[in-house]
């Protein structure tokens, strides 16, 4: 069994005084994929290059205490690929990609980072230019390999995925054109869709304990007013050897929640 996780970090180095690195021990994933690393390579230099055994590797953003993204691993990569080639995302450290390749099975682990825009207008712009560019790169990516991206996506798709649906349709993170954006990617039949919502897959209709991040703001977290912004997305022959989901609540490592799914394969 492949135990992998997703985690939005919100700052590697406050997650770890948090007791992240205990729970990883017992919880033993091969991966975790991590989000918003918020560090640099000098940061993570004799502290974090290892968390519970496991091998970081990394996509820094340019800008300092933002962004970042990583996979720890306890498997060697055939190759590490950082950015997925846009010169003004790249910048920002939101994409690396790990490829467990062998002469029978081309298979990428990768950890995405999409923008948030509940900032302002300017940065919801640039989450659509993302958005646009983003799709063609995972349309070339599922015509090639197999590959599970795992990340902080910052849209919550349907109804189910969000507390407070109806007065948040206005918002970032469930505007009509961001969840359009993801129905046509988890579309079976659209040849811009293909991939699988490997969560849903296992739990179509789980609403309350399917939610990821909670607001800082007010009793979001006591009162569970959460959104389900986490996803481990896959191609359809690697989701179908999804067996299991589970979101860890009972310890706070960030204002996200891991996210673990376990499938029937090994790298």
């Amino acid at each position: 069994m492949f135990k992998l996780t997703s985690l939005n970090l919100n700052g590697i180095r406050s997650a770890t005084t948090k007791g992240l690195e205990q729970w990883l021990h017992a919880l033993g994933p091969d991966c975790i994929c991590v989000q918003e690393v918020k560090a640099q390579q000098a940061d993570i230099a004799g502290r974090f290059e290892q968390l519970a055994g496991l091998k970081g590797h990394f996509h820094f953003a340019q800008k300092k205490g933002y962004s970042g993204v990583g996979v720890y691993t306890r498997h060697e990569p055939s190759d590490v690929c950082t950015g997925y080639g846009s010169e003004e995302f790249d910048a920002e450290g939101r994409y690396i990609e790990l490829r467990f390749d062998t002469p029978a099975r081309k298979l990428s682990i990768i950890s995405a980072y999409f923008p948030s825009g509940s900032s302002g207008d300017e940065r919801q712009q640039a989450k659509f230019r993302f958005l646009e560019q983003f799709h063609p790169h995972l349309m070339r990516c599922r015509g090639e390999r197999e590959f599970i991206l795992c990340g902080d996506i910052n849209i919550a798709h349907q109804q189910i995925d969000l507390k407070n649906w109806r007065s948040n349709q206005k918002n970032s993170g469930f505007l009509p054109e961001e969840r359009a954006w993801m129905t046509k990617l988890l579309h079976t039949t659209d040849p811009g869709g293909g991939l699988v919502d490997v969560y849903r897959l296992l739990h179509p209709e789980t609403t309350h304990e399917a939610y990821t991040w909670w607001s800082n703001r007010g009793q979001a977290w006591a009162n569970n007013v959460g959104w389900r912004l986490d996803y481990h997305l896959a191609s359809p022959a690697i989701a179908q050897l999804a067996r299991s989901a589970s979101i860890y609540k009972e310890q706070r490592f960030s204002d996200h929640a891991p996210l673990t799914l376990d499938y029937e394969m090994r790298l």
